[in-house]
């Protein structure tokens, strides 16, 4: 007996041993592989496109404690990863954290990835926002007559860039920049949180976006954008924090987006009176599907005002607006030139709302005085349909320009419950021509129904865009830190 608890100790002794060797072995290879740097994070996301090389922000200075400047960083960041974009392209990482930062500029073949605990704040210091000239398209800047402060992520003639992340955010901090706006204390046009300009291949997607200075997502110019899966809020008072905005662009895709603002949800534009006439690129082949607005002072989707290059062949489905002024608004003037037409909305549920349609030829905001009153806008071809809305306040404001209407409009299958203190005449209509089919309350005679034959009337295009035939890839990454 007492040779077999010798023995038996001896085992225990030994076992001991070896665990704290191995222990040992594994604390050194820890070590080691802190000092070489080690794995933090494995994810995966879909994107037009994977990268070879990816880098964290950590690595060139970056610190993510809400205070530091990393303005620097993240420029130096880019720059250096640059140098893979005919090598695989690049992908720069930004982990959990609070990442203080101004302006910097994106590159080609790029991806600026956020965890799900990170945040870019935006600087208040001016100093880190570039003034760049005004908008060739716009003659002048939005909020005074000169430039513009560029924007938080931005980036011109690129091509192939992803903005992405868990849903990681990005926070402008607006509300220094609507109280400089509000005392008319700016020079220069208040910043957006995310502006491409002239480029082709782009991805925003899976990010919430707060408190924007202004505008929060503004493709400019540019072709082939995808904006997937973006939470934008902003406080319903906040001066112009329009959501998404296309702007001169061809082969847009905007879905799977939820939207509070204190401006519409969407606005699509093309440029202002003579400059955006003289520049002529419209905004085309636009596509916006599963969209949530809330904006009581504003629309869901809106064309316009500033539309003087043309908007022509829009296709909203499945949008759902809640307490918001309109669910379609079309603004422009004389002056504006241009065209809004091959307009087609359907599947559209609207929730207290002012107006459900509404079409102005009268707003009159211009951005000189050197327009011309005889540059009159072709609005045409106009298609709603498949819509339900309650507690409305008014069904339609449709108000085309004398001698200039608004024609081919066309409006089916749309029930609206009127609210309690509803106006009393629920349409008014001038300036308009077109048809209508199963409409409830019924339509001004302008629009006459058309028998409910013609519920299907209104067109909406079968053959897909060519943005919707993109196809996506499953990207994986395991990132290191030095």
């Amino acid at each position: 007996m007492e040779l077999a608890r010798m023995i038996l100790m001896r085992i225990q002794v030994t076992g001991i041993a070896t665990l704290l060797v191995l222990v040992a072995l594994i604390l050194g290879q820890k070590g080691a592989e802190a000092r070489k740097g080690r794995i933090l994070e494995s994810f995966e996301y879909i994107a037009m496109s994977c990268r070879a090389h990816s880098a964290s922000i950590t690595d060139f200075g970056g610190i993510g404690d809400g205070k530091t400047s990393n303005t620097k960083a993240f420029q130096d960041a880019v720059n250096h990863l640059s140098q893979y974009a005919n090598d695989g392209g690049a992908q720069l990482y930004v982990p959990a954290g609070q990442w203080l930062t101004g302006s910097f500029s994106l590159t080609s073949h790029f991806t600026l990835y956020l965890h799900k605990d990170a945040v870019l704040l935006a600087s208040q210091d001016m100093s880190e926002w570039p003034v760049l000239k005004a908008l060739p398209s716009y003659g002048r800047g939005r909020d005074a007559a000169g430039g513009r402060f560029a924007s938080l992520i931005f980036g011109t003639n690129l091509t192939d860039v992803v903005v992405t992340g868990a849903n990681g955010t990005i926070d402008g901090q607006g509300a220094f920049w609507w109280q400089n706006f509000h005392k008319g204390k700016l020079k220069y046009t208040r910043p957006y949180l995310i502006e491409f300009m002239y480029s082709d291949n782009i991805q925003i997607s899976n990010l919430t976006l707060l408190n924007s200075p202004s505008w929060n997502v503004h493709p400019v110019y540019s072709s082939n954008i995808l904006v997937q899966g973006i939470t934008i809020i902003a406080p319903i008072t906040s001066p112009n924090t329009d959501g998404i905005n296309p702007d001169s662009c061809t082969n847009v895709r905007i879905e799977d987006s939820y939207i509070v603002s204190g401006d519409d949800c969407i606005a699509v534009k093309s440029g202002w009176d003579e400059y955006g006439i003289s520049f002529g690129m419209p905004t085309k082949q636009l596509v916006i599907r599963r969209l949530t607005c809330i904006s009581p002072y504003s629309a869901a989707i809106a064309l316009g005002s500033e539309m003087s290059g043309g908007i022509e062949d829009v296709r909203a489905e499945d949008i759902t607006a809640i307490h918001t002024e309109s669910g379609v608004r079309i603004k422009t003037a004389r002056g504006r030139g241009g065209f809004v037409k091959d307009i087609y909305v359907k599947g559209m549920t609207l929730h207290t709302m002012k107006w459900v349609f509404w079409m102005t030829g009268n707003y009159k905001a211009h951005a000189d005085n050197h327009y011309d009153p005889n540059a009159l806008p072709v609005i045409q071809g106009i298609n709603y349909r498949d819509i339900m809305a309650d507690n409305v306040s008014m069904a339609a404001r449709l108000e085309g320009i004398e001698g200039d209407p608004f024609t081919q409009i066309c409006i089916s299958n749309v029930t609206i419950g009127m609210a309690a203190k509803a106006k009393k005449v629920p349409w008014t209509c001038t300036d308009v021509e077109g048809i209508s089919s199963g409409v409830s309350p019924r339509p001004c005679d302008q629009l006459p129904d058309q028998g409910p034959e013609k519920i299907t009337a209104c067109d909406f295009p079968a053959e897909p865009l060519s943005i919707d035939r993109v196809v996506l890839k499953s990207c994986t990454y395991r990132m290191k830190y030095t």
